[in-house]
């Protein structure tokens, strides 16, 4: 694994790419109008390259870090994709948040290809990743695993092998699930609690003392006290995509989702109704604005 290319560098992916080049590996990323500022990872030494197969072409192993399904099958199986460049062996590391039933169709089509794939899904946030302190959620084979686990430890605190490949997209959906519903949960409670006239300090000292703490009230802290939106740097529009593809999954598998499902309307009217970009901690002043619901 001596050579390194990323695609995505956004929010998450300019933390991983900026720990790979702390930790000494050589580094190329894929050139993209949705990249953050390359001017301190160019400075380092980071190559960069045009489309995904001249990136392909130059590394032995390829992470993605994109939005979502659509994004990666496009990276890998498009006309400049990674499938145009990759060479024998190549390892492909998916840490995006993806459909199962995708990565398991595109597990194989790399491996019909010569290359090898693991899924990576990430949890925490754009700080943890800046630190190199994600959680990876990783399905694949275990051989594998245990080959690109120091890669791996380069960006993240917490590394669990969830099974074969898709089992870590799997984990990431159940995941992203129970802690953006947490959220939802909570802004709506707020929400009322704002057109009730609760303070919000009583709000969160009440839950705090009771059985609503957690991570999903502290990240909304400071939108509830100051209306900074900053605690949850996650956009409403990348949750209801999140939430959507839940949902399919448990379509999928004749699952109960009836609560999940409400949470997926919520997003989508106030997605509807509002910045798609605005930050999940927001969804309390678009609830508390609409009054009747979302």
């Amino acid at each position: 694994m001596e050579n390194i290319g990323l695609v995505g560098v956004g929010l998450m992916g300019h933390g991983i790419a900026s720990n790979i080049v702390k930790h000494g590996h050589p580094l190329s990323v894929l050139e993209h109008p949705g990249n953050q500022p390359l001017d301190t990872l160019k400075a380092a030494g980071v190559k960069t390259f045009a489309t995904a197969s001249e990136l392909a072409a130059a590394v032995d192993v390829v992470i993605l870090c994109v939005t979502g399904t659509p994004q990666v099958e496009a990276v890998l199986l498009g006309d400049t994709g990674v499938l145009k460049g990759m060479q024998p062996g190549t390892i492909i590391i998916d840490c995006s948040t993806a459909l199962p039933d995708s990565t398991e169709r595109l597990a194989k089509i790399v491996a019909d290809a010569g290359g090898r794939f693991i899924d990576a899904a990430m949890t925490r946030t754009p700080k943890e990743a800046a630190e190199g302190r994600l959680n990876l959620l990783v399905g694949g084979d275990a051989e594998l695993f245990r080959d690109c686990r120091p890669l791996l430890a380069c960006f993240a605190e917490n590394i669990t092998h969830a099974g074969p490949v898709g089992a870590g997209h799997r984990m990431k959906l159940l995941h992203n699930y129970v802690s953006l519903g947490s959220v939802a949960l909570i802004a709506e409670a707020a929400a009322c609690a704002e057109r009730a006239g609760v303070d919000p300090e009583v709000f969160i000292d009440v839950l705090v003392k009771g059985g609503g703490g957690g991570t999903a009230l502290e990240r909304l802290r400071p939108f509830l006290m100051n209306k900074d939106p900053n605690g949850l740097r996650f956009a409403m529009s990348n949750a209801l995509k999140d939430l959507g593809y839940y949902t399919a999954m448990a379509e999928a598998s004749h699952s109960a989702r009836s609560i999940a499902e409400g949470v997926r309307q919520t997003l989508e009217g106030a997605v509807q109704g509002s910045d798609p970009q605005a930050l999940m901690p927001e969804l309390v002043a678009v609830l508390a604005k609409r009054g009747d619901g979302v």
